[in-house]
């Protein structure tokens, strides 16, 4: 199974502290990694590195085996990103947001039409691509923002807990899209949360705290690995117990 996205002995700090020490780790074809931790894990940092707003002398990330040092335009290119914050124009439509997203990427107003046209039908929102998204609840946003992202046909997709602060709904129905994606289109998912009800039994886990990895591998690996009964009893052990 080819590798998506490589992340090899990655560290970083802010002046003295450090946020990340020696990560490492991969994500396949197909795969929806869960990165769990606690806030100030060193999630949102990890995010800031793979998307190349922040860069580091230590260690080095691989996007389809492209070096976002190196060649960062190619590798950037097979990303998608959610935000944990929203970064949609509340003041344009829905239809606007997207244009104006595809025209960065150098789509053609007709390759755009017709790729918008199929990501708001997955979601669900074709029929509201003229309202402003200040008009959309928190989860119609967000679902916008997960079809921004996907767009330009990524094979990554970075989503910064994107569900918080909606109501269960709405995070039931993006995580199951997105768990759909990967299945049936291949996509490649990093998913950065603290809530441990999105995990699904067939994902991958990477337990982030205090800026090293404390396990990683299959939800069943991960609980053996610290002989726990679940995913909440296995955090809990190898981050609130070790604070």
């Amino acid at each position: 199974m080819s590798t998506t996205l490589a992340v090899q002995t990655l560290s970083y700090a802010y002046g003295n502290k450090a946020a990340l020490k020696n990560i490492d780790f991969t994500i396949s074809k197909g795969e929806c990694t869960i990165l769990l931790g606690p806030n100030g894990a060193g999630k949102t940092t990890l995010f800031s590195l793979i998307t190349h707003l922040y860069d580091s002398r230590d260690g080095q990330i691989l996007i389809n085996s492209l070096d976002i040092k190196k060649q960062s335009c190619e590798a950037l290119a097979n990303l998608g990103v959610v935000f944990q914050q929203t970064t949609l124009d509340m003041d344009l439509s829905v239809l606007q947001n997207l244009h104006y997203h595809s025209s960065l990427h150098g789509m053609t107003r007709k390759t755009a039409a017709a790729r918008i046209e199929e990501e708001l039908e997955r979601q669900g929102m074709l029929e509201r691509q003229h309202e402003k998204v200040r008009q959309l609840n928190g989860g119609h946003r967000r679902r916008v923002e997960i079809a921004r992202a996907l767009l330009h046909k990524p094979s990554l997709l970075l989503l910064d807990e994107p569900t918080v602060g909606l109501d269960v709904p709405s995070r039931k129905g993006i995580v199951d899209h997105v768990h759909t994606l990967c299945k049936n289109d291949g996509l490649s998912v990093l998913w950065a949360t603290h809530l441990i009800d999105e995990i699904h039994p067939s994902d991958q886990m990477i337990v982030l705290h205090q800026g090293e990895i404390k396990a990683q591998g299959s939800v069943n690996e991960v609980c053996d690995g610290d002989s726990t009964d679940d995913i909440a009893q296995t955090f809990k052990q190898l981050t609130v117990a070790k604070a």
